[in-house]
């Protein structure tokens, strides 16, 4: 491209823009797609995706002599665009070089397709970007409903991504309170929380970060009388549990239920974590027929534990509850994923159905209605371990 066609496009600042979109005397040309275009617009802006500058500008923009403002997200492809006109003949044109992504950003209005509102609009803009999520995947985030168990070491991370991402509706499950050790890892609570309930906690954190979502407290201990009503209302399910009972009450209850379970676990330097759905690969019994004996799987409080794995792992399940919110990926469905972080080396397994699963196996008994929220002493299963 020339150099004289380059410096005969002006570069201006979204203020510059509005300032002569408000003059009047215009040609305003967005260059984006048709999906963005729908998402947030400008006022006025005539739709002609650079790609189709060549074919269509004509018509949008007839006079070749009149001022044309070109802007696309962030000011790459309107550039383009503009020296493709400029080649054609076009004559005043000029670039907007923040691009409505910056428009956005300075408050300036725009209109929208979307149910979005403006301050959502702008809060997810880089979501809504991105053509895997867009505003209907955000409005799908919106409108979910996951519940974490565990307000701990895994749930602190995992709600505060659920809740920055705009994951409407999150549940608490955690009967403890803060306490001073918690601090080293449960990023979501502070020192002036100390001996406050961890949702109560948590909630506040998530309620600062984010009002559009909603959070819902369960100061429970989960068990077998419980675990039915209180999963019964989300979506998918977070496994933070600190023992084994609950995390085979869980899974028992959620393939009854035919609830996605997002799970993992850490201990000193290694953690792991699977995506267990109902009907489309193994559950929790299927990697873990029987529990570990308690020498062999001891507990955090036991052992210690290096306080990044608990933001690690805690990430890694907020994303795989992101993809199945969405429908987009592969989510770890039939994978184990092993992190050392010591050598920073992940590893993954390939966890198959137990066909002789007696919870998700073919043989497995259909329940009875009534039978749905009985369930056998896990305590008594696992031998007393308590330790994840």
């Amino acid at each position: 491209m020339p150099s004289e066609i380059k410096t005969s496009i002006d570069q201006i600042t979204v203020e510059q823009a509005r300032d002569e979109i408000e003059r009047g005397d215009i040609v305003l040309i967005d260059t984006r797609e048709p999906i963005e275009f729908s998402e947030a617009r400008i006022e006025g802006a005539t739709l002609v995706p650079v790609g189709m500058v060549p074919s269509e500008i004509e018509k949008a923009a007839p006079d070749k002599s009149a001022r044309i403002v070109l802007h696309c997200a962030a000011g790459m492809r309107s550039q383009t665009a503009a020296e493709q006109m400029a080649e054609m003949g076009y004559t005043n044109l000029a670039n907007v070089t923040g691009g409505i992504m910056e428009w956005q950003e300075k408050g300036f209005p725009v209109l929208s397709d979307s149910s979005l509102t403006a301050e959502q609009r702008n809060r997810y803009s880089r979501h809504t970007l991105l053509p895997e999520v867009g505003v209907d995947g955000q409005v799908k985030l919106l409108e979910a409903r996951v519940l974490l168990l565990g307000a701990g070491g895994l749930g602190a991370p995992t709600a505060l991504y659920l809740a920055a991402a705009g994951v409407g509706t999150i549940g608490l499950v955690d009967d403890d309170v803060v306490d001073a050790s918690n601090l080293q890892r449960q990023v979501i609570h502070n020192t002036e929380r100390i001996g406050e309930p961890k949702t109560a906690s948590a909630r506040q954190t998530i309620e600062a970060l984010n009002p559009d979502v909603e959070v819902v407290e369960h100061n429970i201990r989960l068990t077998a009388e419980n675990i039915i009503e209180t999963i019964s209302d989300y979506d998918i399910i977070v496994d933070g549990a600190d023992n084994f009972p609950t995390r085979y009450l869980l899974n028992d209850a959620s393939v009854r239920l035919g609830k996605p379970v997002v799970s993992a676990s850490i201990l000193s330097f290694d953690g792991q974590i699977s995506t267990f759905v109902p009907g489309e690969g193994p559950c929790y019994r299927c990697l873990y027929p029987t529990p570990p004996p308690p020498e062999l799987a001891p507990s955090c409080s036991a052992n210690g534990v290096l306080g990044v794995m608990a933001g690690l792992m805690g990430m890694l399940q907020a994303n795989e509850v992101i993809k199945l919110i969405l429908g987009i990926g592969e989510p770890l469905i039939g994978r184990l994923l092993l992190y050392e972080a010591l050598t920073t080396r992940f590893t993954e397994l390939k966890v198959r159905r137990d066909p002789e699963c007696p919870i998700c196996g073919p043989d497995a008994p259909e329940l009875d209605p009534s039978e749905i929220g009985k369930f056998p002493d896990y305590a008594a299963f696992c031998g007393g371990h308590t330790g994840s």
